[in-house]
């Protein structure tokens, strides 16, 4: 048995990147936002704001540059349920870090795979391969008033 282990193992070493989330994808944001808090995932209590998109009223800053960065599990998911699932998992972590802070939005939110800022009004970045989708933002905790 352990040869076996051994030969998939060593077998499995050899594919070139399955694992690794490799496809590319931008992907609507707000539709996954509302998703969430349909499905109860989010509670509605911090708002999230792309870059560009501005939160009415008066604004103080609590914590920049907060960074979420997850994968989750791919297999025997489409890419595009993949993503909306991974984004929902980061929004879920930054909600929570946000109340924990006493901030209720999160604004100036960029994409930020492998730190590399990318920047849309309307779309966040997903990377997704054979086994795992990954989402990483990057955003500024506030309280709105």
């Amino acid at each position: 048995m352990p040869i076996k282990a051994l030969l998939a193992a060593l077998l499995f070493s050899l594919l070139p990147g399955t694992s690794q989330a490799t496809n590319l994808m931008y992907m609507p944001f707000e539709k996954v936002v509302s998703d969430a808090i349909r499905a109860g995932r989010l509670d509605g209590s911090v708002k999230f704001y792309l870059v560009g998109n501005q939160a009415g009223g008066t604004q103080r800053l609590i914590q920049p540059h907060v960074v979420s960065d997850l994968g989750t599990n791919a297999s025997n998911k489409s890419d595009n349920d993949a993503c909306e699932w991974v984004l929902q998992s980061v929004l879920i972590e930054l909600q929570a870090r946000a109340k924990r802070v006493g901030a209720n939005a999160v604004t100036n939110i960029t994409s930020y795979y492998d730190q590399h800022v990318r920047k849309d009004l309307n779309t966040y970045e997903c990377r997704a391969g054979v086994f795992v989708a990954r989402v990483a933002l990057r955003g500024d905790l506030v309280r709105v008033q």
